[in-house]
């Protein structure tokens, strides 16, 4: 039997590499600096509450899978620690899975991950509103598409890489649908209710409107595993 734990994440500012600044400014500016902040301590808490879950098991022989993840061995290894280092609580979980024996697997086509990170570069360097109009109406064409393709490629990597008996972490954000594409013989566990989560963060923006929904999803996310 193929098991993989499926974990919804919900990434922060660290995870985000050089637009994490802008994503940041981006979400103080419409969201305003306290439901900001309230929002960072909610990520924070999601995280906490994996990480105790993880800490909690036997995670020796396992694959690790990661959003984003396009190398793995030393090169893989290397972006761990660096982001890790950075402040990503995403990697520094990652970081202590792989001293405690899981290993990490690449996970994606770096190809499709950089068309996906220069659309959005260019909405965040854009100089004028018409230009960011312009960026983010490009970036909106063709992030379905892209979404599509790599969560084709990971179901794939996933089906390639996991052996029977054999058991996987795959920690992907909310809005990927890589459950679907996965052969049937893998079993899959959700970590957290994949909804729940997706409602969270479309909720976000309109907090005011859904403020008892929103606080209610806000105490799922940094709920105990």
């Amino acid at each position: 039997m193929r098991t993989l734990i499926y974990v919804p994440v919900i990434h922060s500012s660290a995870d985000l590499g050089s637009i994490a600044k802008d994503v940041a400014a981006g979400g103080i500016k419409h969201l305003g600096e306290e439901i900001w902040l309230e929002h960072r301590k909610a990520v924070e808490g999601f995280w906490d509450a994996v990480s105790r879950y993880f800490d909690s098991i036997d995670v020796s022989g396992m694959n690790v899978y990661q959003d984003g993840m396009v190398a793995e061995g030393e090169v893989g290894h290397r972006i761990v620690q660096e982001t890790a280092g950075a402040g990503s609580k995403n990697y520094q979980l990652l970081s202590r899975l792989l001293e405690r024996g899981a290993s990490l697997v690449k996970t994606e086509d770096l190809r499709l991950v950089k068309q996906e990170h220069d659309r959005l570069i260019a909405i965040t360097q854009a100089k004028s509103t018409t230009r960011k109009i312009m960026a983010f109406i490009r970036y909106k064409l063709v992030k379905n598409i892209l979404l599509n393709k790599r969560d084709a490629y990971i179901a794939a990597r996933i089906d390639e890489t996991l052996g029977d008996p054999g058991q996987g972490i795959l920690f992907i954000g909310a809005f990927h649908d890589v459950r679907r594409r996965l052969p049937k013989d893998i079993r899959v566990r959700e970590l957290k209710d994949v909804d729940k989560i997706r409602r969270y963060q479309r909720l976000l923006p309109f907090h005011k409107r859904f403020r008892k929904q929103f606080d209610e999803l806000g105490q799922y996310v940094v709920s105990e595993v």
